[in-house]
């Protein structure tokens, strides 16, 4: 019971943060929307930076997972399967709740680089990249890692694009620079 307890916390506090931000969101908030006691979150987290800490590995966890799913669904074939990394975020920008990068957004509020929250956001973007330097590596090109960092800069920039600016297409014109690289890249 204790683990549901912790679990519908944390999932409560990720809707909010991810909605609110997370400085902007405070604990008593939390608590009402979760339906517990102010004692459950102290049997669990130490502080509110523990559980953004706990929220966010959630996040990592979920969103990697769907994400790799995504692509692995939408493409067989090497190549095709980066293009379908932007076509997986034109997915998810597409939901009705659709409210940014949880680890852009961490980022900014926590600044500071020895700040754990900033490096658990960090490590976030360093495991992405890794996949898609995985995807890079099997589609053959000359330099997987530039080709990796290049694309991965896209698939941010469109985030940012389609969050903060509202550019409805901001997918689709980043695969078309996708296409433009691959193609460059021999892939």
């Amino acid at each position: 019971m204790a683990s549901g307890k912790r679990d519908h916390l944390v999932d409560t506090a990720l809707g909010l943060f991810s909605r609110h931000g997370y400085h902007a969101m405070g604990i008593d908030r939390i608590l009402a929307a979760a339906g517990v006691a102010k004692m459950t979150l102290y049997n669990h987290f130490k502080s509110k930076d523990e559980l953004i800490l706990a929220v966010l590995r959630r996040r990592d966890e979920r969103f990697r997972n769907w994400f790799m799913r995504t692509v692995e669904r939408r493409a067989k074939a090497p190549r095709d399967r980066l293009l379908a990394i932007f076509d997986a975020l034109g997915e998810w920008f597409a939901e009705r709740d659709f409210s940014g990068c949880m680890f852009i957004n961490a980022s900014a509020e926590f600044a500071g680089r020895d700040d754990p929250i900033h490096a658990s956001s960090a490590e976030h973007k360093r495991l992405v990249l890794g996949y898609i330097g995985e995807l890079t590596a099997a589609a053959g090109a000359e330099n997987p890692d530039e080709l990796a960092r290049q694309l991965f800069l896209l698939g941010e920039g469109a985030i940012v694009a389609a969050y903060v600016a509202g550019q409805a297409d901001a997918a689709e014109q980043a695969r078309k620079a996708a296409v433009i690289l691959l193609d460059h890249a021999g892939v």
